[in-house]
């Protein structure tokens, strides 16, 4: 059952598949943003005039000669003197041709900023993800000031209503070894993507090392994946996958990376879905409509990062939207036993609405390699409860997709397309 707040009470026979069991767990479903960019990403951002182009020129040693040299990095610089980034011995800076907004601390701010404009939208929770290249973070360190900052200011924005989480982004677009961006939430300290030899497998083994920051766990999860990015999903090993629990499948509010998702799945990442709305000033709390949606044991940090580490989580294109699922008893994000028949229990529902477009109207049951099981299709309703049976002896993971007649909050939203995606369960072959 679920109450007015989007408390999902699971009892112990659901959770377990057994009687006489412990007392019932109860989760709290809660929504926030995995992935900001302050005023401490100040390389680029809402603070700065680009007239619509951006490009990184790189500073650095040749390998073939061992001279440094201007290099274009990974985006194209557009047209003649267009401002970008420079990244010097691996430290991003803006372009000097790059200006400075005179209010641009109406749109961008530092951490304690984002936290309580966060707070005063109605977020339960919200991660500051600042790029860890930016200078004023380097040299890395766990009392580099503006790191230590993002700590402080997420524990003093933290209360009973809101949760504020302190992580950073590890931004690799150029190589070695394979590319990609990757959030880390709640470690001590920080690391420079862009130094020397700081290669994917290698950031691999240093997160699996990684100290946490106070309570909860290091948790981690892919960024706005291309389908093969990250070396084609290359380097995994179970110590790693037990951190990298996440993907974004939803980016900057409506950028959907479904076949990433898949990929990443079919590659062994045992990761669930995310939102990340990316935003790189103050507006895109309010403006951006697209959430991550944890089901937790409470609202505080050590709570929201155990709903993150068991990847009880699922994306939405729409912000109230309340999920949840068991199979053969396990909550979303679990491993159950291996079985030759899986017994769903599917809830979805969309609270004190009466907007015919928030209407559910398709939920899917999905596979390995994005083979759909079955579907659920109906009279167009607010709350869905569904139970189907799958007989199935051969599948890896399952996980469930979601339609409302709208499809979703953000901007250019399709009713022919998913609104939400939930985090899978895994069969334990």
């Amino acid at each position: 059952m679920r109450d007015s707040v989007g408390l999902v009470v699971l009892s112990a026979a659901m959770l377990l598949g057994q009687a006489g069991s412990p007392p019932a767990v109860e989760y709290r479903i809660l929504s926030g943003n995995t992935h900001s960019h302050t005023a401490y990403t100040w390389s680029h951002g809402d603070q700065f005039s680009t007239n619509g182009c951006a490009g990184i020129l790189t500073y650095s040693k040749d390998p073939s000669s061992a001279v440094y040299k201007w290099s274009e990095g990974y985006v194209k610089t557009a047209g003649d003197g267009c401002a970008g980034i420079y990244v010097i011995n691996g430290a991003q800076i803006p372009a000097p041709g790059v200006t400075l907004k005179p209010d641009w601390q109406k749109l961008q701010g530092p951490p304690a900023a984002h936290y309580a404009a966060a707070k005063a939208a109605g977020y339960d929770f919200y991660a500051v993800t600042d790029h860890s290249q930016e200078a004023g973070l380097l040299p890395p360190s766990p009392t580099n000031p503006e790191w230590l900052d993002t700590k402080q200011q997420a524990v003093a924005a933290t209360d009973h209503n809101f949760v504020g989480l302190a992580g950073f982004e590890y931004s690799e677009n150029d190589g070695p070894g394979g590319t990609g961006h990757i959030n880390v939430y709640n470690s001590a300290n920080i690391v420079n993507a862009l130094a020397t030899g700081f290669s994917l497998s290698y950031f691999y083994r240093w997160l699996a090392a990684a100290i946490p920051n106070g309570d909860g766990p290091v948790v981690a999860s892919f960024n706005h994946p291309d389908p093969e990015q990250y070396n084609n999903w290359d380097y995994r090993d179970p110590r790693v996958t037990d951190i990298v629990t996440m993907l974004e499948v939803i980016n900057s509010n409506n950028k959907i990376y479904y076949q990433s998702f898949l990929n990443a799945l079919d590659h062994g990442w045992k990761v669930s879905p995310i939102c990340g709305n990316d935003n790189h000033g103050l507006g895109g709390i309010t403006r951006q409509t697209s959430r991550t949606f944890v089901l937790a044991t409470g609202k505080t940090k050590t709570a929201i990062l155990d709903a993150m580490k068991n990847r009880r989580t699922y994306a939405s294109l729409s912000k109230n939207i309340q999920c949840r699922y068991s199979v053969n008893g396990s909550i979303m994000g679990s491993t159950t036993k291996p079985a030759s028949q899986y017994q769903f229990d599917i809830s979805v529902s969309q609270p004190a609405t009466n907007n015919p477009k928030d209407r559910i109207t398709k939920i899917d049951i999905v596979k390995d390699g994005g083979t759909v099981v079955q579907t659920y299709s109906s009279a167009p309703d607010y709350a869905v409860h569904w139970t189907p049976t799958v007989a199935d002896s051969v599948s890896k993971y399952f996980f469930v997709r979601v339609w409302t007649a709208g499809g979703g909050d953000a901007p250019g939203a399709d009713p022919a397309n998913p609104v939400a995606w939930l985090a899978p369960v895994w069969t334990g072959r």
